[in-house]
C-alpha cells in the first residue's frame, strides 16, 4: 500500500478514514477540500485544482481523499489501493449536520483556515440532489479498477472497523519483519 485513493460522497467520513490509515501506515494524507478552497470559501478555478492533483498523483506515496472527479481517471490509474465508502444518506445527512455544530464557526482541520464551518443550504441541496448520480459514478470508478489493486467497498462503521483493524494487524506484522 503506497497510493491509497479513497471516495465517497459527503459525510462518508473520508477524512477521518484518511487519518486513521495515515496513522497507520505514516503515508501522508491529502484531503480535496486543501485542494478545492483557499481561505474565505473561495473556490479555486478548475485548472488550478488539476494541476494540484497531478501534483500529488505524481507522488510516490499519498492518501488522497476526495472528489474532484475530473482528476480521478489518473488518479484511480496511478493508486495501488481504492476505497470507496458507500453509506446510506440518512447517515451521512446525519454526519455532516453533526460536524457543521461541532465545528461552527471554526475551519475543521481537512480545510483551509478561513473556511469557517456554516450552515450551507445550497451544500444540503447538492448533497440531496447528488444522491444518485454521484453514487452512481463512484460505482462505475469502483468497477473499472483493474484487477492489481486492492479495492474495498464498505458500506458501513462495521466494515470500516474491520479493515482498519485489520490494516493495523498486517501492518504491525509487517513490522514485525
Amino acid at each position: 500500500m503506497r497510493r491509497v485513493m479513497i471516495i465517497g460522497q459527503p459525510g462518508s467520513g473520508k477524512s477521518t478514514i484518511a487519518r486513521k490509515v495515515g496513522e497507520i501506515t505514516l503515508l501522508p494524507v491529502v484531503h480535496i477540500d486543501l485542494i478545492h478552497w483557499k481561505s474565505g470559501w473561495i473556490e479555486r478555478t478548475r485548472p488550478e485544482k488539476g494541476a494540484l492533483c497531478a501534483e500529488v498523483h505524481a507522488r510516490e506515496k499519498w492518501i488522497f481523499e476526495g472528489g474532484h472527479s475530473a482528476t480521478w481517471p489518473e488518479r484511480l490509474q496511478r493508486c495501488d489501493t481504492l476505497i470507496w465508502l458507500d453509506y446510506p444518506l440518512g447517515k451521512r445527512f446525519g454526519r455532516v449536520l453533526s460536524r457543521t455544530f461541532k465545528y461552527l464557526g471554526k475551519s475543521r482541520p481537512d480545510m483551509p483556515e478561513g473556511c469557517h464551518e456554516r450552515f450551507s443550504w445550497e451544500f444540503y441541496r447538492w448533497i440531496w440532489n447528488t444522491r444518485h448520480s454521484g453514487r452512481e459514478l463512484m460505482e462505475r470508478y469502483y468497477n473499472q479498477a483493474t484487477k492489481d489493486k486492492a479495492t474495498y467497498w464498505l458500506q458501513n462503521d462495521t466494515h470500516v472497523k474491520l479493515f482498519l483493524d485489520n490494516l493495523k494487524r498486517s501492518h504491525q506484522n509487517e513490522i514485525a519483519k
